[in-house]
């Protein structure tokens, strides 16, 4: 107890000196329990072939805290790439990119949408209508990845962990539907369209709403889930309220639905 209390005092004090604009993006310090400290970092990237910003925020531990000897120093960090879904904003989803930035994750949201794209289709084929976006956002996954190998090299980039919500995790599903060997594990939020790959690898979590089901053949059979070990959770939590209208025992579920997932505390 003595010793959580002194190192919550030292993350105050370095709090206290930390908040400021960091040059390439906006800097942001946080404490977290056991005086771990994460920064946050918004900026936008500029994919010149499709001609396109891409926003993102990241989520990283504080690096050259006192706490880092508390870290695993000698394990390279996973990276998480977060996709909300659409309409919703970055920061909708920061209870989540916080909590992993905490367990020594890099985790970077991308903005997907923006507010000169046309809207998402919500009549006809919605797999063909919307298969277009999907395919822009894997290529601006792909480009942000290319950019963090450069600025963030001691990442492991061989066991990234790709997570969405709603057509975030449709982006996801198609990811890992086209690029099988991309991501180690992949998470999603109700997705509905794109249907789950039907694979052991990667890894396959999906968190399901109580109130809009997924489209015909989205999600595994019972006997698939089995076969393929894909992890397939209900839960009574409405689609929308996922993400940035999750209340904070929805938060909490679904945090805990993640450390069961991940392995974490």
């Amino acid at each position: 107890m003595k010793y959580r209390l002194i190192t919550l005092i030292l993350a105050i004090a370095i709090f206290s000196c930390a908040a400021q604009n960091r040059g390439r993006g906006v800097f942001k310090a946080d404490i977290y329990l056991y005086g771990i400290l994460t920064r946050t970092d918004t900026l936008t990237l500029y994919d010149s072939v499709q001609k396109r910003a891409i926003p993102i925020t990241i989520n990283n531990r504080q690096e050259g805290s006192h706490f880092d000897d508390q870290l695993r120093r000698n394990a390279r960090r996973k990276l998480v790439i977060l996709n909300p879904g659409y309409g919703s904003a970055r920061s909708d989803y920061s209870y989540i990119a916080s909590h992993l930035a905490t367990n020594d994750y890099l985790v970077v949201t991308i903005q997907h949408d923006l507010p000169a794209d046309d809207s998402l289709p919500r009549t006809g084929d919605i797999y063909k209508l919307r298969k277009p976006f999907w395919e822009r956002g894997v290529k601006s996954i792909l480009f942000t990845i290319a950019w963090l190998k450069k600025e963030y090299p001691k990442v492991d980039y061989k066991r990234i962990i790709l997570m969405g919500h709603s057509n975030g995790g449709d982006i996801a599903m198609y990811m890992a539907t086209e690029y099988p060997d991309f991501a180690k594990i992949v998470i999603t939020l109700d997705n509905r369209r794109v249907p789950i790959p039907r694979t052991r690898h990667p890894k396959i979590l999906s968190i399901r709403s109580a109130d809009q089901p997924a489209d015909p053949g989205v999600l595994p059979t019972a006997e698939e889930q089995k076969k393929y070990r894909i992890n397939i959770v209900g839960t009574g939590i409405k689609h929308n309220n996922m993400g940035g209208n999750a209340t904070e025992d929805q938060k909490k579920e679904i945090k805990g639905y993640l450390n069961d997932f991940l392995g974490l505390d």
